[in-house]
């Protein structure tokens, strides 16, 4: 004979606890209810509403949107404050000298430490089972790359920010860099925009090995996994036939480029813009298109189904420079 279903068994001292508590709790909603049926109750519904909080300079900042890339306003004044309340605003080298605490070596004099004895600490023997298998050429771990722009390596923020707001990306937007380097301004727009959604065609080797070996790495970024490509042919069919972009821009490379090679460029990256909003941007010069002379120029850009427009002036926060931007769009057929 099978034994009986086993029931539940709930104690006498578990049973008057769950009483009390039901009491309690009816103690205390019953004075909510009564002010409900007086006034109106402030009760939540279905709609959500989003709440967007504005920038204020006190310790609830938030930003007013996620997308926020260029400092405000109120950012710009926080920041010219807490300099002054800091007595930075006069700031002289004379009176602050490199000290012990600090460091003061040259990266020439770190680089030869790192040789000299393999940094700070190292596994000896057998690498095969650790990452020093990969390890890092020391002359990046000392940052010597980033000395090879002829301006401060902190600017490539400032190149983000003026593409990205004068192109009003998202983070879901398509990038492509025209010789990204060693990703001075690549990291931002990497950082910015969602996985994978950041391509570019490099020639150079060694700043090749400068981005994947010791930037991505170093900045947290290798999930996002950016696309970028070793190659000197503007042959952009590698990244894929169907991708459109956003943006495309490129930073001091076309000045170094020949004329005709420029122009074979725009040639396959005319159908690989976003038509109406997408835009390519080229910094410095677009001495491939004055040599031909103004007339000249845009009857081949419209051939190539692009138009000319405009030039911009962008001011860096950082310091005292400017950088000169040509815009480009897809002709408006």
């Amino acid at each position: 004979m099978a034994p009986p279903p086993k029931g539940v068994v709930i104690s006498v001292p578990v049973l008057v606890a769950s009483v009390a508590a039901s009491a309690i709790f009816i103690f205390f909603l019953i004075p909510f209810l009564s002010s409900c049926s007086t006034t109106p109750c402030n009760c939540p519904t279905s709609t959500i509403k989003t709440i967007t909080t504005a920038p204020t300079s006190t310790n609830n900042y938030q930003r007013s949107s996620t997308n926020q890339i260029s400092p405000t306003q109120e950012d710009i004044d926080w920041w010219k404050n807490q300099i002054q309340k800091n007595q930075l605003q006069d700031y002289m080298e004379t009176r602050n000298k490199l000290r012990k605490g600090i460091n003061p070596r040259t990266r020439a004099q770190q680089l030869q430490d790192l040789i000299q004895f393999k940094g700070i600490s190292h596994y000896e023997g057998e690498e095969s089972e650790n990452h020093t298998v990969l390890s890092c050429p020391g002359e990046l771990l000392v940052e010597e790359h980033h000395s090879n722009y002829g301006e401060p390596w902190a600017g490539g923020r400032d190149v983000f920010e003026f593409l990205a707001e004068s192109s009003k990306l998202i983070p879901g937007s398509r990038v492509l860099e025209i010789g990204c380097g060693t990703l001075r301004v690549g990291l931002h727009f990497i950082r910015y925009l969602d996985s994978q959604h950041f391509h570019c065609l490099e020639r150079d080797e060694l700043s090749l090995i400068a981005a994947f070996r010791y930037e991505l790495p170093s900045q947290g970024l290798l999930h996002k996994r950016p696309l970028i490509l070793k190659g000197e042919d503007m042959d952009f069919t590698r990244f894929g036939s169907d991708v459109v972009y956003d943006l495309i821009y490129a930073s001091a490379v076309f000045l170094h480029m020949p004329d005709n090679l420029v122009w074979i460029g725009l040639e396959r990256l005319s159908g690989k813009l976003k038509p109406s909003d997408g835009r390519i941007f080229v910094s410095h010069n677009i001495k491939f298109c004055s040599r031909l002379g103004s007339d000249e120029c845009t009857k081949r850009l419209s051939r190539l189904g692009l138009e000319y427009v405009g030039k911009h002036t962008h001011d860096s926060l950082l310091f005292n420079h400017y950088e000169i931007w040509f815009e480009f769009r897809r002709s408006m057929m």
